[in-house]
């Protein structure tokens, strides 16, 4: 499982089922944040997904989750974000599925046909902060892992065993403005869908290098960090 799939800028392409799938956009994080981007948060993800589109042209996109960042209110301009992303996508004549987090608490106020979970052929897309359903595999968010590989710390993705033994997917956070959490100094991942973190192999995609790295699963691969 997932051998065939294609890691890019923190998303993965399912060739099979031509679905691109990402997690963790976090419109509206840029209000919240300190951290700024040098094109601001809605041009850099208008920019990254219309690439994303016009490399794979899917049938398909999928949010695994957290399309927003706020909890209790939309902050000014998200609205506005969200319509824009509706609208690179579906006039492509793309689907758009969104699947919700535990911050998408005002999701339905602006975008209908949200989803706890959607299954993409035998695998199952959801956020990760609930148990799913059972399935064949999953493709999950959540976690925003990352990985600090000779002093430079990486998105990367995660791949291993559900607690329930089916393969896994872990992607990293789609907005740049996640720090991401450096799975190599943690035990756990706070995830219910998860074990403990030494049986996953970190995945690093090398967009400069247009390489993809795969590691050893954590439990071998920290002694060399």
């Amino acid at each position: 499982m997932f051998e065939e799939c294609v890691y890019r800028d923190r998303a993965v392409y399912l060739p099979e089922e031509r679905t691109l799938v990402l997690a963790d956009v976090h419109l509206g994080r840029d209000r919240a944040s300190a951290v700024s981007l040098p094109l601001g948060e809605q041009a850099d993800i208008t920019e990254r997904l219309e690439n994303l589109l016009d490399q794979f042209e899917p049938r398909a996109v999928v949010v695994a989750g957290d399309l927003l960042h706020s909890f209790g209110r939309l902050s000014y301009g998200v609205e506005r974000s969200l319509h824009e992303f509706e609208r690179q996508i579906e006039e492509r004549d793309v689907r758009l599925v969104v699947t919700r987090g535990n911050h998408d608490t005002l999701l339905n106020s602006v975008l209908d046909g949200a989803v706890s979970e959607h299954h993409v052929g035998d695998l199952l897309v959801c956020h990760g902060h609930e148990r799913p359903a059972r399935a064949e595999s999953y493709v999950i968010g959540h976690v925003h892992p990352a990985i600090t590989i000779e002093g430079q710390k990486r998105p990367c993705y995660l791949r291993g065993p559900a607690i329930d033994g089916s393969p896994t997917l872990v992607l990293p956070a789609f907005t740049r403005l996640a720090g991401g959490v450096d799975i190599a100094r943690s035990r756990s991942l706070r995830s219910p869908l998860l074990g403990a973190a030494g049986a996953y192999r970190p995945i690093v995609r090398d967009e400069a290098g247009d390489e993809t790295l795969e590691f050893p699963p954590l439990g071998e691969f920290r002694t060399f960090l």
